[in-house]
């Protein structure tokens, strides 16, 4: 289990966060949503432990994440953070390398590297500078990338800040469905979304988070209602209405095969 409890984290003497907890499970994905600047990213990044929470703490398997040392703690999480960038003329093929173990034999990371590429719809991208690429096509690299570390890892976590930023209606349902794919493997994930949508779609239990507090917990349909959406982002809105003029239930929407 790889729980959070009590985060508080302050950055001169603002509360960024305030006594969050989050708890993550193998089997079932959890979903952080939340306005901007809710603290969403920053809990991401103290479950990572990028971060170190100003009180409280977080636990992997019963040991604070303090006492892991990286090789381990990465071989028990992946991260994708909300932005990535890199300088140097990397190929494709060698971004998703990044998240191989260093014993892993190189015809064995080889196949990864190709298993990888050919799930998140990047088969033939390998050969091709990574800065070449579009904005969805490196969140679909960087993607890659984790699924390669929880791969080559030991139960894994996967931690995903806006894994769906910049990314097409196809691609969005492809890496849902692969964080869907990698729960019922054994693995747990946490995901920051913004589309409510996607993230009830998707999401085993919801946490919503407002000015670094936690205002909500549970599944989808017990957490999002009309009275959250308001206390959330100061809208009123119909949840389950059917709005005027054409729309798109992403529920409705299936991937070929």
């Amino acid at each position: 289990m790889y729980t959070a409890r009590a985060i508080r984290y302050e950055v001169r003497g603002r509360a960024i966060l305030d006594g969050v907890d989050l708890r993550l499970t193998p089997g079932k994905i959890v979903a952080v949503v939340g306005p901007n600047g809710a603290g969403k990213s920053t809990l991401l990044k103290i479950m990572a432990g990028e971060r170190r929470a100003t009180a409280g703490n977080v636990q992997l398997d019963d040991r604070d994440l303090s006492e892991w040392k990286p090789a381990a703690l990465a071989r028990r999480r992946a991260v994708l953070p909300q932005s990535i960038e890199v300088v140097f003329p990397f190929l494709v093929s060698e971004v998703v390398a990044l998240g191989l173990s260093p014993h892993i034999a190189r015809s064995d990371g080889e196949l990864l590297i190709g298993r990888a590429l050919n799930a998140v719809d990047l088969g033939d991208f390998g050969g091709r500078v990574y800065g070449t690429l579009s904005g969805g096509e490196k969140q679909r690299a960087q993607f890659a990338r984790v699924l390669v570390q929880a791969w080559c890892g030991e139960g894994t976590y996967l931690l995903l800040d806006e894994p769906n930023a910049s990314l097409d209606l196809s691609h969005q349902l492809l890496i849902l469905r692969l964080a869907r794919a990698h729960a019922e493997s054994g693995g747990g994930v946490m995901m920051v979304l913004h589309d409510l949508n996607l993230a009830a779609m998707i999401a085993d239990e919801l946490i919503a988070l407002k000015d670094g507090c936690r205002i909500a917990a549970g599944p989808p349909g017990q957490v999002i209602t009309d009275p959250l959406i308001a206390a959330l982002y100061g809208v009123h809105a119909h949840v389950r209405g059917i709005p005027d003029g054409p729309f798109i239930l992403p529920q409705t929407a299936r991937l070929p095969g």
